[in-house]
């Protein structure tokens, strides 16, 4: 495996280091990378890592290539390396670019769009088989002309084991935190992202205090959406009320937060685009036997109105999702129905060792055909 150790007091200066992680032989390049860096410095950031990731990848032995993206630019030492090495290359579309970056902004240049869009052809042109996230990814690839019997519709996978931490770790961490206690919680866990829209849930953490005081969300991350967050947070009064910030935490503590919360959210900006995403937090909340609510439409807004497994909000009416959510965290019989209904779509949809088994199969095919 060839990655980047993106922790910025330590990316400087250094050079490629191995480590063994689970029986897999780790390649780290050291480079700055995060989601409070300017999108300059984040390009900046993914042509560093391509140009030197190439001639790693090429000095290393095996039967093909597996490349994962975003960011898109993870193509260039992919081809390469396959192409050097002779071997297939499988490529794993885990965002559609560059549909999603032009829509929110990030590409405005009309030549940048330009390239963003060959660099996309030439990544799919150039790979035997390719694995999509989404439904909705499938669909974005195919339109450009790919055979859609060589994309494989993939997701994001569920760690049952992980996260089967039992009500004694939940209450440990409501009885640690003097804020929480005995309070119905709704979580928001991962990226705070300015493509999140965190601050959505502001509006609707201010629309819940007048409802039940008593509901409190919970934001754990970080990112450039942070400070919009705050301060809408504090426009409708509720920052440390009803609404708490607090940096990420490890994965591994994540399985205890989440048996703490009655509720998980997922969010996005109300764009198009962003309706075939396939987010890890998720996946994480169905693994963990909790209701979802999410704010954008799709193929997860499909799952959860056919399964029960949670509810959709309205992106534009935050006082109608407050009321939704207020029914919802008070409704101890639903909480329950749900949330077996996220678990069993968990074991039985996204269970991680059987989407693996799929993953296997597409790799074993590529280097078949070879």
């Amino acid at each position: 495996m060839v990655t980047t150790f993106r922790e910025r007091e330590i990316s400087r200066g250094r050079h490629w280091f191995q480590t063994v992680e689970g029986g897999i032989k780790v390649h780290w390049l050291p480079l700055a990378y995060s989601n409070i860096m300017s999108y300059r410095e984040r390009i900046g950031s993914f042509f560093k890592f391509a140009g030197k990731a190439s001639l790693k990848a090429a000095s290393l032995e095996g039967d093909l290539i597996y490349a994962t993206s975003t960011p898109l630019t993870i193509a260039l030492p992919a081809v390469y390396a396959a192409r050097k090495k002779k071997v297939p290359l499988v490529f794993e579309v885990r965002d559609l670019w560059p549909e999603l970056p032009v829509a929110v902004g990030a590409l405005k240049n009309p030549a940048a769009r330009m390239a963003a869009k060959r660099l996309e052809l030439f990544a799919y042109n150039n790979s035997d088989y390719i694995v999509a996230l989404s439904p909705g990814m499938k669909e974005g690839i195919v339109k450009t002309g790919y055979p859609a019997g060589k994309v494989a519709v993939i997701p994001n996978g569920c760690d049952l084991e992980l996260f089967s931490a039992g009500n004694e770790a939940g209450e440990k961490i409501r009885q640690d935190h003097h804020w929480l206690r005995d309070r119905p919680l709704v979580i928001y866990a991962g990226t705070i992202g300015i493509i999140n829209g965190v601050d959505y849930l502001a509006r609707v953490a201010g629309a819940v205090q007048e409802l039940d005081p008593e509901i409190c969300f919970l934001v754990l991350g970080s990112g450039k959406g942070e400070e919009p967050l705050i301060a809408e947070a504090k426009k409708w009064g509720v920052l440390e009320k009803n609404l708490f910030v607090r940096p990420g935490v490890p994965k591994h503590t994540m399985p205890a937060w989440l048996a703490a919360a009655d509720m998980a959210v997922s969010l996005f900006l109300d764009i198009k685009e962003m309706q075939a995403n396939s987010a890890n937090k998720f996946f994480d909340a169905l693994a963990a036997g909790k209701p979802v609510a999410i704010n954008y439409n799709g193929w997860q807004a499909h799952i959860l109105r056919e399964t029960g497994a949670g509810i959709v909000l309205p992106p534009d009416d935050p006082a109608l999702s407050a009321r939704m959510i207020a029914e919802k965290v008070r409704d101890r019989t639903w909480l329950e129905e749900a949330g077996s209904a996220a678990r069993k779509l968990a074991e039985e949809r996204f269970e991680r060792e059987k989407l693996a088994g799929e993953l296997e199969q597409v790799l074993l095919a590529a280097a078949g055909n070879r």
